[in-house]
């Protein structure tokens, strides 16, 4: 991460100097080396506002997830889909709290709910931290996990769809075959990508583990007085059919994606407190002492937004992305990424809030329109890839991590293989 954060900030530099040793005065405009501390500036505080304004939602959703812990929510959900989460994380306890806070992580990602997803990914990684003898370092667990959730695996892209029905679409949920393909395609890439990579980038042999226990080598990884007995999970044939319901209802969320999406948050409340009184869990006590963590932990991740955001900001501000995207562009669009697409394929790892005004951008352009092959394939890149960089710098900000070893090349080759899927699947639908 040091050389990557290195990088994007010495380009964002040189790009501006050359620009600045070229500039010619003009009354009223900013230099481009104005430009770019004016973005520093603006990136800096925009990030310290951003960690401030998860504190509220950080809060809720980690209160939620105390009481779902105390009333054996996470357990259940840990036990339903155990065959498949036993083989993707052989270090985690099937039983472990980090299972249930993955589960529901993924969960929310697949419906759209980016304000659930971060607090309940959060929790989960510190879980798994709890798992970490090497403090600092990011385990293959967590490399995994983030891998995962940066490729973002959507089965209802309903923000997306929200937004090209605002723009005039003649079918806002046309992008649901595409979004599936191409995050199924980067979801498949982030779990090979991470179990391929994880054996060139080893975690160091001499370890210092919490409590002063010391551990050496991958076969002592886990402390066995941090972890619960496992239990058998579930019959497979529950979990094919709970499995067979899920994608049963994805055409529904569909067809009356309107009508529900209001009731799926104050639903998720009203569930997971309902639940824990059937299992007469203190529930005010319980959900009090999750959401102590809430401003805890947004305060934590301060630095890490600040060094990414700011390094991100620069790098748009100089014109280096403006350069890179004229100079990729003449070749892409051999290949079915069009020009006015492919800002948005590189802004979408880096910035959040950039790709979505890029997308906003070309599907409300009256020469290209949200039902066009650019206004599908912006429209399914939006809907498929996450922003790695933001979430690389939250997750891993909120339990100090600092070298995270193969994590952002799993995850940067999930993004690629997202685009590529993205442009595959618009080409033969759309093209």
């Amino acid at each position: 991460m040091n050389i990557v954060f290195f990088i994007i900030v010495f380009l964002a530099f040189t790009t501006a100097a050359w620009h600045q040793l070229k500039w010619v005065p003009v009354l009223g405009a900013l230099s481009p080396m104005e430009k770019l501390s004016e973005a520093m500036v603006e990136s800096a505080a925009g990030s310290v506002d951003l960690a401030l304004g998860l504190v509220g939602v950080m809060t809720l959703f980690l209160g939620l997830m105390k009481v779902a812990e105390a009333g054996g929510i996470l357990t259940i959900l840990s036990r339903l889909i155990r065959p498949l989460m036993v083989r993707l994380f052989p270090d985690v306890p099937a039983e472990h709290p980090a299972m249930g806070a993955m589960i529901l992580n993924m969960s929310a990602n697949a419906l759209g709910l980016g304000n659930a997803a971060t607090p309940f990914g959060i929790r989960a990684m510190q879980e798994l931290d709890k798992l970490n003898p090497r403090k600092g370092t990011a385990t293959n667990s967590m490399a995994l996990f983030l891998a995962i959730n940066t490729s973002s695996i959507t089965l209802l892209p309903t923000g997306v769809i929200a937004l090209r029905a605002a723009a005039g679409s003649n079918d806002p949920a046309g992008i649901l075959p595409t979004t599936l393909f191409a995050t199924f395609g980067s979801t498949a890439a982030a779990i090979i990508a991470a179990k391929v990579y994880g054996r060139f980038f080893p975690a160091k042999n001499a370890t210092e583990c919490r409590e002063g226990v010391e551990v050496t080598g991958p076969s002592k990884a886990l402390d066995p007085a941090m972890i619960s007995i496992p239990q058998e999970g579930y019959p497979i044939w529950v979990a094919i059919s709970v499995f067979c319901a899920l994608i049963t209802a994805v055409p529904l969320t569909v067809i009356y994606g309107r009508a529900i999406s209001p009731w799926i948050i104050p639903a998720l409340m009203m569930g997971f407190l309902g639940f824990g009184v059937i299992k007469r869990v203190r529930i005010y006590e319980v959900f009090v002492d999750g959401a102590k963590e809430g401003f805890q932990v947004a305060i934590k991740i301060i630095p890490y937004l600040v060094a990414i955001l700011v390094a991100v900001g620069m790098f748009r501000a100089s014109g280096a992305m403006e350069a890179m995207v004229r100079g990729l562009g003449v070749w892409t669009v051999k290949f079915g990424l069009p020009a006015e697409a492919l800002p948005m394929a590189l802004m979408r790892p880096l910035s959040g809030s950039g790709a979505y005004g890029i997308m906003a951008s070309i599907i409300n352009d009256p020469a290209i329109g949200p039902d066009s092959y650019t206004g599908y394939l912006v429209s399914t890149l939006q809907g498929s890839t996450e922003t790695t960089f933001y979430v690389l710098a939250v997750y891993f900000g909120a339990v100090q991590v600092r070298r995270i070893r193969h994590a952002l090349a799993a995850a940067l080759t999930a993004d690629v293989v997202g685009v590529i899927c993205a442009v595959l699947v618009c080409s033969y639908l759309f093209g």
